[in-house]
């Protein structure tokens, strides 16, 4: 066996058994490109040998995504079928666990208009809404991990010759989620364990608000009373502790739906929906978005900033400091699941119930008396930089560094 396929076994190990740490019994989904074929065999085979009941497969292919927008009929821009919505309401309330291989291409939908993208969103993220609660409210184990395809690598390593980006993408694939590692569930279980001391320590101080300073950002962000910063693993409702995005190197919580105020700029690009967004920013007032400019991709931010009254308010604070192994290997990777963990970030859109106090028990209105955030989507964009300063304001006023030169300014020791 060559070292390749030996790190693809460790890699495919891991996210099963840190990942969605499935259990005996349990059946598994795995949503994955046909392009990871390989690597999806491997995860099926040892998902198995953990003990799965059943492992279903359902493969994506991005020419069929496209498809849908180049020929299909007017009116089916805004449907969605019910009936696969219903299976995986099912599979979640049958103790199910979701492996979701997400490889977003920014190219996907170019030349496609903004508005045909948007509809087929809001169609998609109505249908699937019951199943959306179940992810935010941790109700079962899900995981969102990543490996590469040609368009993606020839994206990221377009400085590279065309046979050296999918050997290049995989080698970052397993840098970032410590598969060189002699043992890279133990050594995942120790870096866990780090992120439980970060947010115990956040959790202890309870701050009032966030403050926030950079070029372009000035922004204050409040904490409502019961917040709770999350990050590493998390327990679903079965109690199975489950990593829901590899890698990750977050620590994250809830804003207060109504007390962000000042203006915020990006970092780095997004994917939205197949389409690049680019260099924008956002004014708030009363939490909400009064105010956005972008250089690329402005169209699509405005549909995302219409989808539903809760687009243009936020959902999430996360914090990852600037020296961390992704942002290190200096590249923009065009996957919000790699991108958001090299960076500090917030989130428009629809909040995390399990980041409030028995916020999993509250209705979407309790929620929001609360000071969550409910909505169709839930979009991070990115903001860390190496000159980030973050303040933290406690309960009696008194303001502390949380981060500078973008890397924590807090001991977690």
């Amino acid at each position: 066996m060559d070292n390749f396929q030996r790190n693809l076994e460790k890699y495919a190990e891991l996210v099963i058994r840190i990942g969605v740490n499935l259990n005996k019994g349990q059946d598994l989904l795995v949503e994955a490109p046909i392009e990871t074929l390989e690597l999806t065999r491997l995860i099926v085979q040892k998902a198995y040998e953990a003990g799965a009941n059943y492992v279903h497969v359902h493969w994506q292919d991005d020419v069929v995504s496209r498809s849908k927008f180049d020929y299909a009929d007017d009116a089916s821009m805004d449907y969605y079928p019910l009936w696969y919505t219903s299976m995986l309401e099912k599979f979640v309330e049958n103790g199910g666990a979701l492996l979701n291989i997400k490889v977003p291409n920014p190219n996907l939908f170019d030349g496609i208009d903004a508005g045909l993208i948007s509809r087929v969103s809001k169609a998609t993220s109505t249908a699937r809404a019951k199943y959306q609660h179940y992810v935010r409210t941790g109700e079962f184990s899900w995981c969102l991990i990543k490996a590469p395809t040609e368009a993606w690598a020839s994206i990221v390593y377009a400085d590279l010759p065309e046979e050296e980006r999918v050997p290049a993408m995989w080698d970052a694939i397993f840098h970032i989620n410590r598969v060189y590692e002699e043992d890279p569930i133990a050594a995942w279980r120790k870096h866990l364990d780090t992120l439980k001391a970060t947010r115990k320590v956040l959790n202890a101080r309870n701050y009032k608000a966030l403050r926030y300073r950079a070029t372009g950002t000035d922004l204050r962000v409040e904490l409502p009373e019961g917040h709770i910063w999350l990050g590493g693993d998390k327990g679903n409702a079965r109690g199975i502790r489950y990593v829901a995005n590899m890698p990750t190197e977050e620590v994250f919580t809830l804003p207060n739906r109504t007390g962000v105020s000042g203006t915020v700029a990006s970092t780095m690009p997004l994917n939205v929906n197949g389409a690049l967004v680019d260099r924008f920013s956002f004014t708030f007032e009363a939490g909400k978005v009064v105010d956005f400019q972008a250089e690329v991709g402005y169209e699509h931010l405005a549909r995302l900033l219409d989808m539903d009254e809760g687009a243009r308010y936020l959902g999430e604070v996360a914090l990852v400091p600037f020296d961390s192994p992704i942002s290190n290997l200096k590249r923009i990777f065009y996957n919000t699941g790699i991108d958001e963990n090299a960076s500090c970030h917030l989130a428009l859109g629809s909040c995390y119930p399990i980041n409030l106090k028995e916020g999993t028990t509250l209705s979407n209105e309790e929620l929001k008396a609360r000071g969550g955030n409910h909505s169709l989507i839930h979009v991070d964009f990115m903001i860390g930089s190496a000159e980030l300063e973050i303040d933290g304001e406690l309960a009696d006023g008194t303001v502390e560094p949380l981060f500078r030169e973008g890397n924590w300014a807090l001991s977690f020791e």
